[in-house]
């Protein structure tokens, strides 16, 4: 099965980063603990308190991992500012400063809003194109000592082989003033890296993130399977259970960022996880034990989902075959992000978080999601798995 660049990226709409579009983040956010494996039990880290409260910008800050840096920032005694439009959930964070305007300077008020002001750091979670993040770091060089944009794994020029890390060739494109983003979502996040690091050199913090996931997603990119879990049931499920798959709960990413932003932290770091590989067979099977769904799964080869036009990433979230093009997406290298602290809470938390908060959601939107087969697309498919494979047993 080819998963094609394109498919990662629009399968994976945004987090301030195209990977995810968040909506307003309503849990608490905290520092992960050690999660080994899948389901393994960690505990929460007793951080030290930072050695002097920081004033901290961050551009965008109202969908899903921009509230999940908030409200951790604000834990640990910073002040924050956010900047954006004032467009999206503009009741959020009552009591802290916003400032409105336009990431792009050319469109109406632009940055203006930010001019004489001066902050410890700035966290850049809504870039997408180098010329507006070098409109916002330039702007900013002269009063903020740290930069933090929030980029991709999905930078990196050849994701068919795993271990990719940060010394990895990045994505490039002839015309770089191009600016389609769903066209060259990879090579212009690097560009926007890039522009970053030359505003500010020694200075910034450039974080690859790979599939951000928990609470208030609502792309449902890993919302699908603890909801499908928890229906029980025949399950469709992709490949053999053996591909490895890597997540980040967009909480721990946010207490990473902060605690690098107390630090100083400068260079390029990915930022996924679990720390340990973890296969799609224990993710499911983990779905499962933690939701309490009565849920058999039915494996069915890459060839088949192929045929049947069964799609990795979007039909069958988290999921990349190991034999595909991006199969690098499921074990990217983190070692450089665990050895600066990156930790991970136990994997069922993000699961049990992640269902209880999609169950607070309006019953239509329940009914609706974004990723995932739908159910009556799902007995199609097992159908014809099952017509195909007669006195095959479903699995459990």
């Amino acid at each position: 099965m080819k998963l094609s660049r394109r498919g990662v990226i629009q399968g994976a709409a945004a987090v301030g980063s195209l990977w995810m579009l968040g909506c307003a983040s309503s849990s608490k956010s905290g520092a992960g603990g050690t999660d080994a494996e899948a389901g393994a039990q960690g505990q929460v880290t007793k951080l030290p308190p930072p050695s002097k409260p920081q004033n901290i910008l961050i551009l965008g800050g109202t969908q899903f991992l921009g509230p999940a840096l908030v409200e951790f920032a604000r834990s640990r005694g910073h002040t924050v500012t956010l900047f954006n439009r004032g467009k999206t959930n503009p009741a959020l964070f009552p009591d802290v400063e916003k400032l409105q305007g336009n990431r792009d300077p050319n469109k109406d008020t632009g940055l203006k809003a930010l001019e004489g002001r001066k902050w410890d750091a700035v966290v850049d979670t809504s870039g997408y194109v180098p010329r507006i993040v070098k409109a916002s770091a330039e702007l900013l060089a002269p009063h903020v000592d740290h930069y933090v944009f929030v980029s991709s794994i999905s930078v990196y020029k050849d994701l068919s082989k795993y271990g990719v890390d940060e010394s990895s060739p990045v994505a490039t494109m002839a015309d770089e003033t191009n600016e389609k983003v769903m066209e060259n979502y990879g090579a212009l996040k690097a560009l926007c890296e890039k522009a970053a690091e030359t505003a500010m050199p020694g200075r910034v913090l450039n974080v690859r993130p790979g599939l951000i996931v928990g609470p208030d997603d609502p792309s449902d990119r890993f919302t699908y399977w603890p909801v499908r879990a928890a229906r029980g049931g025949e399950a469709l499920a992709p490949g053999d259970g053996q591909d490895p798959v890597q997540f980040i709960d967009a909480r721990d990413l946010a207490a990473w960022i902060i605690l690098n932003v107390e630090r100083r932290t400068a260079g390029v770091f990915n930022a996924t996880g679990p720390t340990e590989p973890v296969l799609m067979k224990d993710f499911l099977e983990l779905c499962k034990k933690t939701t309490g769904g009565d849920v058999s799964f039915t494996w069915a080869d890459t060839a088949f989902l192929d045929k049947q036009k069964v799609a990795a990433w979007t039909d069958m979230p988290v999921w990349v075959p190991r034999t595909g093009e991006e199969k690098g997406l499921g074990r990217i290298g983190i070692q450089k992000a665990l050895a600066t602290g990156l930790t991970f809470r136990p994997t069922a938390d993000t699961i049990r978080d992640t269902l209880a908060w999609f169950r607070t959601l309006p019953p239509d939107r329940q009914a609706k999601m974004d990723a995932g087969v739908t159910a009556e697309r799902e007995k199609e498919v097992l159908a014809a798995w099952h017509q195909e494979h007669p006195g095959t047993a479903k699995a459990g």
